[in-house]
């Protein structure tokens, strides 16, 4: 088996995962090179080089406020994302709670149904409740997409963790709360770390919930596009939208300053 993985097998494998690489990426790399093209409409291949597009968007303050407010929303989803579901996937994974099994498919039930089904829910709940706030029904939103991420990662983490020396810690007289914070955390760190990234993506990149639960005035970053778009198809929707992949790979390099990136996803 080595030896065929070693040998043509192991070839056809790098190749199909180089093409595999190529499908994903080059989408991305075709955006990206649309914003610098000095045409006035979205054609490819670019004509010329320009920045121009780069400095419309961000002068544009509706741009800018619908950013803040994809940030804002995202930061504030994975902070409570990740204050709700460390403590939920500790709780299920170690204590005998009844019902832990069901509690868990709760939990993670939004990975499993439509988003767009999800939010349409939202909405007819939210508007059964009276409420009327966008911005508090979009972080609640937000939050019931994320929390799974928290809690799937979390619980890999969990059933990863070496028992053996939380017991030896206890045995030695640290207290139960102590055992936690320097023996558990931090083999569970990556996958805290993993799963927050995994929020702020989601909540960052978020169409489904947005578009039902967005008003005229709290505009989330995929809103604002999506809407840019139908108006008109310029390389100014490649320059906002390079600036989301941006995003998202600061948010990457982030996580591999912090744990270490190969570490994070290994869970």
């Amino acid at each position: 088996m080595a030896g065929r993985l070693s040998g043509g097998g192991g070839f056809i494998i790098y190749a199909v995962a180089a093409a595999t690489l190529v499908f994903v990426v080059a989408p991305l790399l075709v955006v990206v090179l649309l914003s610098f093209s000095e045409a006035n409409l979205a054609i490819f291949p670019p004509v010329g080089f320009t920045m121009s597009w780069y400095e419309n968007v961000i002068a544009n303050e509706e741009f800018r406020h619908a950013f803040v407010v994809s940030v804002t929303l995202a930061l504030a989803a994975t902070a409570t994302s990740f204050a709700l579901g460390v403590p939920a996937a500790y709780a299920l994974d170690r204590w005998p709670i009844p019902g832990a099994r069901a509690i868990e498919t709760m939990l993670l039930a939004p990975l499993i149904l439509p988003i767009l089904i999800t939010g349409l829910a939202l909405l007819q709940f939210m508007a059964a409740m009276r409420m009327r706030d966008a911005a508090v029904n979009l972080f609640v939103g937000h939050v019931l997409v994320t929390l799974p991420y928290l809690v799937r990662t979390v619980t890999a983490s969990l059933k990863q963790v070496d028992r053996s020396l939380e017991e030896a810690a206890l045995t030695l007289g640290a207290s139960p709360w102590k055992v936690f914070w320097r023996v558990t955390v931090p083999q569970i760190v990556p996958g805290i770390a993993a799963g927050c990234l995994f929020a702020f993506m989601i909540s960052f990149d978020d169409f489904p919930i947005s578009f039902w639960l967005a008003d005229a005035e709290t505009v989330p970053l995929p809103i604002f596009l999506h809407d840019s778009m139908n108006k008109v198809f310029d390389p100014s929707i490649a320059a906002m939208s390079s600036l989301m992949i941006l995003t998202g790979i600061l948010a990457v390099i982030g996580l591999e300053r912090l744990v270490g990136l190969r570490r994070a996803m290994s869970v």
